[in-house]
């Protein structure tokens, strides 16, 4: 059986709590793991928002479906190039079947 603590939905964040708590642990002078259990956030979280703000200030904390600019521009780029992939074996197909295609009036 699972517990209802295993049972229970996942809670989402906003970026604006996300930085607001790493904040306040940074400047109550209280620890990481207490600020924590005052927000009923789970073990790590202040220390896993702070090396995401760490690693990307800007853009950390994209939120859900969004996408940080890069990452993006990468899917985009895969987009197209996917479409472009298509596009070339569909010309091929088509010159592979009109190359054999008998014209009208030739002598064979």
């Amino acid at each position: 059986m699972k517990s209802n603590q295993q049972s229970q939905h996942r809670r989402h964040y906003d970026s604006e709590f996300k930085r607001e708590a790493v904040r306040i642990a940074a400047t109550t002078g209280t620890t990481d793991r207490q600020v924590e259990r005052d927000l009923d956030l789970y073990q790590g979280a202040i220390r896993a928002w702070r090396n995401e703000l760490v690693v990307d200030p800007e853009h950390a904390f994209p939120g859900t479906g969004h996408q940080k600019p890069l990452e993006e521009e990468s899917r985009q780029l895969r987009r197209a190039l996917d479409v472009a992939r298509q596009e070339r074996d569909i010309l091929k197909k088509a010159v592979a079947i009109f190359s054999k295609t008998p014209r009208i009036g030739s002598d064979l």
